[in-house]
């Protein structure tokens, strides 16, 4: 069958015994470790279309496809894989199971391999061009991601001066942030709000602090408070005690029936706010939630409140349990608290979110306010972290970028190319 072993202290030794044994069209067909050393197993291009000709020598010998270099990466490697993989399963005999294994494995190395040369790549830019690597920290200290802040730093226009560079990434940053001009997306239009959200985030004081904006604007009469949270000690009464205090009736739902019955009572009010139960972003009740507010003959938009304190891997994870049919937008609360905002900005972008208000506070309605980008942005940067333990060093940086190209092909990655430079 013509396969190869070759093994070497690391995989970059391996592959390059590989190559000068078999070229560079050679296919791989394993990798693993075995006794602390990386043993590859490979076979020719031209052993696997030897395996590919049919035995019967009378019979017509298809030709068999010629790989030639593309710009696709991607592509190219995945049809040289799925070539294999037929190949192999028809003439040797290979289960399938066993097949996906090998092929697990050699995109586990193709994703080893990119990440090497991703640490390398990134350590000779940083001896290149230091003030790239200034800029990066400055990002990653904001609580911006390793892929986006990777991402707009190969983007980013030659300049040997720290400060244009930063501004350059803070306009892209600016750009690319959805807010709402002014309330009348609310107050004027108004409509049905729901505020949802995981546990502690400030659901119920943030709709205190809507609520009275819009008594201010239309009257008590024009307004209606609906929860749904039947599970919270006082999580009713705290509700109900604001209603009070601004003239408006607050009403109790358990289901979707009653929200429907609920909204069809309320329809001639000018906006109807609801705050609904916290629940965790890993909790199967938000399936449950999100259900009930996307009902059939239910028109309710929902906000998603942010709680700016939150790393933004968690902040991810609640994007999307959240997500359903789709957000209105969301709302980033605690900006108080936060001692980086960076990572809430960085969501907001990567999932498109349009951000309406912003909460610093508990005073109801001072501490909530229009969201504006530009302030968004210049404030992250302002509160960057400056304790040392959390602050990457030079050596840090390469292994950092490194992590960050091992998930290029991942959906939050595939979002960061539709950040806008322009």
């Amino acid at each position: 069958m013509n396969v190869r072993k070759f093994s070497a202290n690391t995989s970059r030794e391996a592959i390059r015994l590989l190559r000068d044994a078999l070229g560079s069209d050679a296919v791989i067909l394993s990798n693993r470790n075995v006794d602390g050393r990386v043993e590859i197993l490979a076979m020719a291009d031209d052993a696997i279309s030897s395996i590919a000709a049919p035995s019967n020598a009378s019979a017509e010998v298809p030709s068999v496809p010629k790989f030639t270099p593309r710009v696709d990466a991607d592509f190219e490697f995945n049809h040289r894989s799925d070539f294999a993989k037929s190949t192999l399963e028809k003439n040797v005999g290979i289960s399938s199971g066993e097949m996906a294994e090998v092929m697990t494995e050699i995109r586990s190395m193709r994703g080893m391999l990119e990440a090497q040369l991703a640490e390398i790549s990134w350590a000779n830019t940083q001896k290149r061009q230091p003030q790239k690597a200034e800029i990066l920290r400055e990002m990653l200290a904001t609580g911006f991601s390793a892929s986006l802040s990777r991402y707009l730093i190969d983007k980013l226009p030659e300049s040997e001066v720290v400060s244009n560079g930063i501004e350059w990434i803070k306009s892209i940053l600016t750009h690319n942030l959805s807010t709402i001009s002014n309330e009348s997306e609310i107050l004027e239009k108004g409509g049905v709000y729901a505020l949802v959200g995981p546990t502690g985030v400030g659901k119920t004081t943030t709709t205190a602090k809507l609520a009275a904006r819009c008594v201010m604007r239309h009257g008590p009469a024009k307004l209606a408070l609906i929860t749904t949270d039947g599970y919270r000690i006082g999580g009713y009464e705290q509700l109900r005690i604001y209603g009070k205090i601004l003239g408006v009736m607050v009403h109790s739902v358990k289901d979707e029936a009653d929200l429907r019955i609920a909204l069809s009572e309320l329809k001639n009010k000018h906006t109807v706010l609801i705050d609904t139960v916290g629940v965790s972003q890993r909790d199967k009740m938000v399936t449950e939630q999100v259900a009930m507010l996307s009902g059939k003959d239910i028109d309710v938009k929902r906000l998603l409140c942010l709680n700016a304190t939150s790393t933004g891997e968690t902040l991810s994870e609640v994007v999307r349990a959240y997500q359903g049919s789709g957000l209105a937008g969301c709302i980033l609360t605690k900006l108080d608290e936060a001692a980086t905002i960076g990572g809430a900005l960085d969501i907001a972008i990567r999932q498109k979110l349009n951000i309406y208000y912003v909460a610093s506070g508990q005073r109801v309605p001072e501490d909530l306010h229009v969201a504006n980008k530009q302030y968004l942005v210049d404030r992250a940067f302002k509160l960057k972290r400056e304790t040392t333990a959390f602050k990457f060093q030079d050596d840090e940086l390469p292994i950092l970028m490194a992590s960050a190209a091992m998930y290029n092909g991942s959906n939050s990655n595939r979002n960061i190319a539709e950040v806008s430079l322009g």
